[in-house]
């Protein structure tokens, strides 16, 4: 993180892409407050946070959250040959604080969030009279450290809290999880407030976003924390159900679908295209390593460091969880590698998984037989407003109302059934208990691959359990413990942060 050098840093970058305003004076040594006394010197450093908040979802970076469920696994020639990151997957002896793939990924958030730091103070402490824009950017500047914030502290827990009006006593060690998350509330109610219904660049988050993540952060919250409320996340998911913004769109397969992207079923959407630097490149770690290996322009063709578990893969009756008629299966998986009127086969010094189910979510038929796979440049969905009606039906039941959420659990089923749901799958006479068992399969059908599934089994306290069973490389190790629910500081950070310590690090590692 470094983050003690990143303020200096961050404030260096708003210099130098302020060309106008220091060729008036370039021999004027700016004081800080100076630097940031016009909103036309703070918004380049808000544009830059919206870029590197949207490049850590990119490559590796954006799926390696997913490794290591019941969901998703590595493939097994990326185990093979890659030690550190297989541990990921085998939570072993190479999940430790020395993980290089963990290091990069915390390492690559926190100039965010230090950069939304910088923003909110220069905010807070501005006076130019136009205040509907300060208010609109003190929202979104607000958001992103909200939104990266929780991501963090849902994996690694305590944190530090980047406040630079607080400096002095907050330092830079790890806080309570209380006055962590109470820090995530207050941002994205600042946030709720400000930000407008609609944005025209769709890079940028609206109202219902905050609604939405707030509801996110009460539901998702460790009860240890005293921040989780059924209630108030309920009344959060509430006011987007109740705005009448959004929908669900008729097909399944659309919402993946360029030709849909930031749809109204979309409540956010990271931007992509095919073109360097803003393609994603998620198709490169997702597709099948036999098809890359004899069609370089293939769209589906990849090197497999993210694929399905079996159990996400696999029908009911075959100890998975599709059901029969079920259209979300095929749009999320792909089965089927025939390319060109020919199936592949896995050359030996593969891992032998090559042609087993895919993830399919990501592809992009736009660079078929033009580009190489590595330009795949489809949005990223960030929240959906799918997920949105899933998670009120959470609440619902854990407030009482099993009955009224299996109505909402129906809606996102009708869809999943191309608009009628077939006799027998509808969801009715459920008790608590069931419906909290059920919704978490549910979840996987609706939102496999979608960055949601580590945070659901933690917070479900079945991360062990599901992982230690369904996850090929996890139950090969059977190292899994409960300490695991947390990712370890990386030692970097130990060694850099003066108030980080060894004695700091999470248990277990």
């Amino acid at each position: 993180m470094k983050v003690k050098i990143l303020s200096a840093m961050a404030l260096l970058m708003l210099f130098a892409s302020c060309s106008d305003f220091l060729e008036q004076d370039p021999n004027t040594s700016l004081t800080e407050e100076q630097a940031f006394s016009k909103l036309d010197n703070i918004e380049p450093l808000l544009l830059g946070m919206y870029s590197s908040w949207r490049n850590v979802q990119k490559d590796r970076g954006g799926l390696m959250f997913q490794l290591g469920t019941d969901e998703t696994q590595q493939g097994a020639f990326q185990v093979m040959t890659t030690p550190g990151q297989a541990g990921l997957d085998y939570y072993n002896g190479y999940l430790s604080e020395e993980n290089t793939a963990l290091a990069e990924q915390w390492e690559s958030r926190w100039p965010v969030v230090n950069s939304a730091a910088q923003a909110i103070f220069a905010l807070n402490n501005n006076t130019e009279a136009d205040v509907a824009r300060k208010n609109i950017l003190l929202g979104e500047a607000s958001f992103i450290r909200a939104s990266l914030m929780f991501e963090l502290a849902q994996y690694w827990g305590e944190i530090p809290i980047l406040d630079k009006a607080h400096t002095k006593e907050l330092g830079y060690k790890r806080q309570p999880l209380k006055d962590v998350y109470t820090y995530i509330i207050n941002d994205l109610t600042v946030a709720e407030a400000n930000l407008p219904t609609t944005q025209t660049n769709k890079a940028f988050p609206v109202k219902y976003l905050a609604q939405a993540l707030l509801g996110k952060v009460y539901l998702y919250a460790p009860e240890a924390s005293g921040v989780r409320n059924y209630t108030t996340a309920k009344e959060w998911f509430g006011k987007v159900i109740t705005s009448g913004k959004y929908s669900l769109l008729s097909n399944y397969a659309d919402v993946f679908s360029p030709d849909h992207a930031n749809s109204p079923e979309s409540l956010y959407e990271f931007q992509f295209n095919n073109n360097y630097p803003d393609n994603n490149q998620i198709q490169w770690q997702t597709g099948s390593r036999a098809i890359a290996n004899i069609y370089q322009y293939a769209y589906f063709g990849g090197y497999d460091l993210l694929v399905p578990t079996k159990y996400c893969y696999q029908n009911k009756v075959d100890g998975g969880i599709w059901e029969a008629g079920d259209t979300r299966k095929d749009a999320s998986i792909r089965y089927d590698f025939t390319y060109k009127g020919k199936v592949p086969t896995i050359p030996s010094g593969f891992g032998g998984d090559e042609l087993d189910p895919h993830v399919k979510k990501y592809e992009d038929i736009r660079i078929d037989g033009k580009q190489s796979f590595w330009n795949s440049g489809k949005n990223k969905l960030y929240m959906r407003y799918s997920d949105v009606l899933l998670c009120y039906a959470e609440c619902l039941n854990e407030l009482g109302s099993t009955g009224d959420a299996e109505g909402y659990v129906n809606q996102v089923r009708t869809r999943a059934f191309g608009g009628t749901l077939p006799a027998g799958m509808n969801w009715s006479g459920l008790s608590q208990a069931d419906f909290r068992e059920r919704i978490l399969d549910e979840r996987m059908r609706e939102l496999a691959f979608e960055g949601w599934r580590r945070m659901d089994l933690i917070r479900t306290g079945k991360l062990v359990q599901y992982v230690k069973a369904r996850n090929k490389w996890a139950a090969q190790s059977g190292t899994i413990a409960d300490f695991n629910n947390r990712y370890p500081i990386p030692l970097t950070e130990i060694l850099q942060n003066e108030d980080i310590n060894p004695e700091d690090q999470n248990p277990g590692y």
